[in-house]
């Protein structure tokens, strides 16, 4: 008998070069362990067949049908001009719909002789449409065949794996693939200990395995599923207790404000009072400030409660104690707008060491990329000495000559904008690690802050302050109605005959080449793939046409640093009617006085990013308006993700339904670390309870064994999960 290979045995040696390089290139699976973590998507059963009524466009898709009738054309071409051209046409039917099949050229005689009329097959390949029919062009196809001994209706009842593929390799293939590799599947090491597997009843790792590959039943499925979920919900909140578990073992400074300090002449002349929960938040942030290990906090609160105010508090908190704070923000747009708006808010207090300046004041100083020489000689200058207790600034703030006099607090704007290694030099500017806090305006549902942010606390604020106004939103169906987007230019003039202002958000900058290169598109698809609308385009369209006496102005990411403030100092100081600008506007920009925003192309934008957009109107005493413009048809999935943006305001709600509209994948933070995602079974929003149950299970076993030495499986498990590049990416704190 052939020996077993191990897990970590290479496919190459396993299933041969060929079959392994597309395995590795186009699967990311290169040891016989990663094939068999590679799941089936869903299961066909050879007697159902798959719905063709609901296959999407432009997809790889496997499906399961009977063939209905097949058949062979000749025609005259340009390769064969005497009429000897071949196309067979194959109609297939699951009873559901239909889906014609085509083959050209020599490729007909196989599929000739084998599809005929009643035969069953899986058929793979990509979905296209000619004639307003759906297709597949040349499928890759495999005959489902009884063999003898099976009876029909273990045949017609079989389950099969359809399996996540490519082009390059069916789904079949994978599963011939894994019937090799299945036998290795009983030396996978369990990483769940004994008593908590058998507490709640869960089937062992190499059981789970060989049910997901090969289940006789339904109930196989479940019960594989049920224990390949709790592993990987398990093996995540064991590496996140043991982040946290080493942080709180590093040391601090304990940073406390003083009665008569800085924080408490700030608080003293406020206008207005903190709502409740800033001061909920506050106070737990200053208590975290207080110890002596590092907080590691996560503060998300809805677009526009007031998480700036919360932030500039704990800064100062730290600046009373003697320590410095920086702030690290997205773009240098933001970074401007969050300077002006600290000294604002701060009058005399941010004056240290000037004239008129305050007894406790000090220094508020900017670092972007694009500042002068002198500028930023001066501004590196106060932050060695300490002058500056606060700092503002972009990337520029990570660069080796910046030093601190004493970094006691780390505050990081917008959390997805950075990638790891930049939060982690941040952090090693301090003497001792400085305390870190953490903002998002993207609401996060309960689930991914316990998986994503695991390592962090959390804070929420969902107040909103008092004299905000509430947000109309609507969808303008361009393409159905016209006259719906000539209504909402009208619209925007009546808001700036009201003396307001407006935005208007385009997907594309305009100046790039990729308009031109667009290629002919057929009418269905013109709506999907015609290049989005663009700033410059748009601008100048408004400015001529539906706004034309209205001062129109740009903003966009490719403007030099000094146009970009001109631009928003001329916009907020009301210089400007209507600013036409990308997602540059998308947060932290913030002008009480315009009131509305109309983004075109809507259907093109995330359902957190078209929340975070909205959230720069309204943000004065006057209600704000928001219309989503789109071409997409009624019933499409991009006009119900815009009827769901337009029909609340809650940015919790918005996050579940933009976590279910996307790939889980996209929860671990791919886009960073560039690998792929390690859940593959278990979906964020719908196992909250395992999630939750995983949390505290992991968090009892970390605290009684933080080195895992009694768990040696589980240790292998979380090295394999943690590789460098994850390992990095859960370092975020």
């Amino acid at each position: 008998m052939d020996p077993v290979p191990a897990l970590d045995e290479s496919l190459k040696k396993v299933l041969g070069p060929a079959t392994a390089k597309v395995m590795a290139e186009h699967l990311g699976l290169h040891t016989v362990g990663d094939l068999l973590h590679h799941y089936p998507r869903r299961y066909e059963e050879r007697g159902q067949l798959t719905h063709l009524a609901d296959l999407p466009m432009d997809e790889h898709v496997t499906v399961v049908a009977q063939v209905a009738d097949a058949r062979l054309h000749t025609f005259a071409s340009s390769r064969a001009p005497r009429g000897k051209g071949q196309r067979l046409e194959v109609t297939i039917t699951d009873g559901s719909g239909r889906l014609q099949l085509v083959f050209f050229g020599a490729g007909v005689h196989k599929p000739h002789k084998e599809l005929l009329p009643g035969t069953r097959a899986m058929f793979a390949g990509k979905v296209s449409v000619f004639n307003r029919r759906l297709q597949l062009a040349h499928p890759a196809y495999e005959l489902l065949r009884g063999d003898a001994e099976e009876t029909v209706e273990t045949w017609a009842g079989a389950l099969i794996p359809i399996y996540p593929a490519t082009a390059k390799l069916e789904s079949w293939k994978i599963g011939k693939a894994l019937q090799t590799v299945l036998p290795s599947a009983q030396e996978a090491a369990d990483p769940l200990p004994g008593p908590l597997r058998e507490g709640r009843g869960l089937v062992t790792l190499p059981e789970a395995l060989l049910k997901i590959h090969r289940p006789h039943t339904k109930a196989d499925i479940e019960e594989a599923r049920a224990r390949l979920k709790w592993d990987e919900a398990f093996v995540l909140q064991v590496a996140l207790a043991r982040r946290r578990h080493a942080d709180a073992q590093l040391p601090a400074v304990p940073r406390r404000p003083r009665p008569d300090g800085i924080l408490a002449a700030f608080d003293g002349r406020l206008p207005f009072t903190l709502t409740e929960g800033q001061r909920k938040v506050s106070e737990e942030i200053f208590a975290d400030l207080a110890t002596d290990h590092p907080m590691h906090r996560l503060l998300q609160g809805e677009v526009g409660s007031g998480k700036t105010m919360v932030a500039l508090r704990a800064m100062l908190a730290v600046v009373d104690a003697g320590g410095q704070a920086a702030m690290l923000a997205p773009t240098e747009v933001l970074a401007q707008q969050h300077h002006r708006s600290v000294i604002e808010m701060m009058g005399d207090l941010a004056q240290g060491g000037m004239l008129g300046g305050a007894d406790d004041a000090t220094k508020v100083v900017l670092l972007t990329g694009s500042m002068g020489a002198a500028a930023r000689r001066q501004a590196l200058l106060d932050l060695a000495t300490g002058e500056a207790g606060i700092v503002i600034g972009t990337h520029a703030l990570i660069e080796d000559k910046v030093q601190f006099h004493d970094l006691g607090l780390v505050v990081v704007d917008e959390q997805h904008r950075f990638g790891v290694e930049q939060r982690d030099a941040l952090r090693g500017k301090g003497k001792q690690p400085p305390h870190l806090l953490v903002m998002t305006a993207t609401p996060i549902p309960r689930t991914v802050a316990m998986t994503v942010f695991g390592d962090l606390e959390t804070s929420v604020l969902d107040q909103l302050p008092a004299g905000r106004s509430p947000i109309a939103s609507h969808v303008v169906p361009a393409a159905d109605k016209p006259h719906f987007l000539a209504r909402a230019w009208e619209r925007v003039r009546e808001e700036v005959e009201k003396g307001h202002q407006a935005y208007v958000v385009c997907p594309r900058i305009g100046d790039e080449e990729d308009g031109a290169k667009a290629k002919k598109k057929s009418p269905e698809d013109e709506a999907e793939k015609r290049p989005p609308l663009a700033v410059l385009d748009t601008a100048e369209q408004l400015a001529r046409g539906p706004l034309a006496g209205l001062r129109v102005d740009v903003l966009h990411g490719r403007m030099p640093p000094d146009d970009k403030d001109a631009v928003m100092r001329r916009f907020a100081a009301g210089e400007v009617d209507v600013l036409v600008a990308t997602t540059v506007i998308e947060v932290g920009v913030n002008v009480p006085n315009a009131t509305a925003m109309v983004i075109m192309d809507a259907d093109r934008f995330g359902v957190s990013q078209l929340h975070q957009l909205r959230g720069r109107v309204g943000r004065g005493s006057a209600p704000g308006l928001c219309l989503l413009v789109t071409e997409m048809p009624e019933a499409s999935p991009a006009r119900q993700r815009l009827n769901a943006v337009a029909s609340t305001l809650d940015g919790f709600e918005l996050s579940r339904i933009d976590l279910e509209q996307r790939r889980e994948g996209d929860v671990l933070g791919q886009a960073q670390s560039g690998t792929r995602s390690s859940l593959r079974m278990l979906a964020v929003i719908d196992d909250e309870e395992v999630i939750a149950e995983a949390r505290e299970e992991a968090a009892r076993i970390v605290a009684s064994d933080p080195d895992l030495e009694r768990l040696p499986a589980l240790r292998t498990a979380l090295d394999a999960l943690l590789d460098e590049e994850r390992e990095q990416y859960l370092e975020k704190g």
